[in-house]
């Protein structure tokens, strides 16, 4: 045994743990606070310098029904009615046990956040529209996004570090599980900025490290689509995963990639950094343009009230990309479709910047954006043939303009995910399971490293990737991890 420190404890890796959480982040952090406060021994490692994980660069929007908020506004909700139209928004594809287990026990893990300081914003909660709506007000957010929701953990796990219960080991990956001749995982080995290697016993093992949405390599090949966006938290590599595997792990999800409706991208060297979003909701902004893909045609109708709807149809298009096409008429008198830019900021931005294209003629537009400009002729014609005859052929209502007087305009989408879809195959206690679906013993796993094919199923379900972050760190520590 090495020297013991001033407290006369051994140094850590030469302790014996009763959990070792791999990731510091929304379930990592949930995790370490609430088996903290039961005293265990924890050891919190991540590979990055600081705290939070994803909820540094993440929204962090969650929801849940029956909160003492919802009460105090009057608005009727219950956890029954919540997993319902969760079944109903992901048609029925979402992990039914694993959704019932986090909407629940949603309620208590926001109250229990809010009453240690969670700063809201104050009309919360809300329907959702950036995704497909609840019935019910249940969905919430922080004044600073994800940060918010970081302040509140990182505090508590402050306060479990202070106490002696939770140890910090920062910059620093665990790459690899230490496993016995049947199986069971009784340790990790961790690699320290220097490269120095360790062996570490622990009863148990947490893997919270977030998903592979950083490493463009392993994203494509688990859903067959390139990384396009370059969005999330940089440290969400994956590793996680493949330790799960090595384990004796398997994962679910694959087949349920989505994309989101599209983001502007500074470049083609994907993944890309985002700069923007066009509103394409046609509840806030009634669209006066046209949507054209890489074969110069239309594809969905512009108003489609339906966000899941738009976002499975653009799942069909060539390489997860479309313009928005219009003319001069329409860029003058149209509501500014990019959040947060004038009409002067959109046009100082077809003078220079990448996702933005202006030509005198259609065919001249069509060239420049590398589509068949003879398609898009033919496409803005049978439009304005359709929106005069009062008979659009995908049935769009809104049509307030023709598309006919040049200069014309393009502004390039790229559909995109910037979550992990596919994930480690879990039972109803969070234990990381083999395709005959025996545990593997002493080890879980929880949060973004499950996916989003488990936890949202075949749609975009508003608040279940962060919720069921929290809500599982706070049973794994608090109930179903056994010291």
């Amino acid at each position: 045994m090495g020297e013991a420190n001033a407290c006369g404890a051994a140094p850590w890796h030469e302790r014996e743990w009763d959990l070792v959480i791999m990731g510091a982040g929304t379930t990592g952090l949930s995790a370490a606070i609430f088996a903290g406060a039961r005293g265990g021994r924890v050891l919190l490692v991540d590979a990055s310098p600081e705290l939070g994980g994803s909820l540094l660069v993440a929204h962090g929007q969650i929801s849940a029904a029956g909160t003492k908020l919802q009460k105090q506004k009057g608005i009727h909700d219950t956890p029954e009615m919540h997993y319902e139209e969760a079944l109903r928004i992901s048609k029925g594809t979402i992990d039914k046990d694993l959704a019932r287990l986090a909407i629940f026990n949603a309620a208590e893990t926001f109250d229990w956040l809010c009453d240690n300081g969670y700063d809201l914003v104050p009309d919360v909660p809300s329907l959702s529209n950036a995704h497909e709506p609840y019935s019910v007000a249940r969905y919430y957010w922080g004044k600073d996004w994800g940060r918010s929701i970081a302040k509140v953990l990182i505090a508590k796990v402050e306060e479990q570090v202070a106490r002696g219960t939770v140890t910090q080991q920062l910059s620093t990956r665990i790459v690899g599980l230490v496993q016995d001749v049947d199986g069971a995982v009784t340790g990790v080995v961790t690699e320290e900025g220097d490269g120095r290697r360790r062996r570490v016993r622990a009863r148990n093992v947490l893997l919270a490290a977030g998903g592979y949405a950083a490493n463009p390599e392993m994203f494509e090949r688990m859903v067959g689509v390139p990384l396009f966006a370059r969005a999330a938290y940089p440290y969400n590599k994956g590793l996680g995963i493949e330790l799960g595997v090595e384990a004796g792990g398997f994962l679910r999800g694959r087949d349920r990639y989505l994309s989101n409706f599209g983001w502007l991208l500074r470049d083609d060297d994907f993944p890309s950094p985002i700069i923007g979003r066009v509103n394409t909701y046609p509840n806030e902004r009634p669209p006066w343009e046209i949507y054209v893909n890489m074969n110069a045609r239309r594809f969905i109708r512009e108003d489609e009230p339906s966000v899941d709807q738009r976002e499975h149809t653009l799942l069909r298009q060539p390489n997860l990309r479309y313009w928005v096409v219009f003319d001069d008429a329409i860029f003058q008198q149209a509501p500014p479709m990019v959040y947060g830019w004038t009409r002067e900021q959109m046009a100082e931005a077809f003078n220079r910047q990448f996702p933005f294209t202006r030509a005198e003629t259609l065919d001249q537009l069509a060239r420049a954006i590398g589509i068949d400009p003879a398609g898009l002729v033919a496409t803005v014609k049978a439009y304005n043939t359709g929106r005069a005859a009062g008979r659009d052929y995908f049935g769009r209502l809104h049509m307030p303009a023709a598309i006919e007087k040049g200069p014309f305009y393009a502004i390039r989408q790229q559909g995109a995910s910037v979550t992990s879809t596919a994930g480690l195959a879990v039972d109803g206690e969070l234990r990381v399971i083999r395709p005959d679906r025996s545990p593997v013993k002493g080890l879980y796993a929880a949060g973004e490293i499950l996916g989003s094919g488990q936890l949202q199923g075949d749609a975009f379900v508003g608040g279940m990737m962060a919720m069921p972050c929290l809500v599982f760190g706070r049973l794994l520590g608090e109930k179903m991890i056994r010291f």
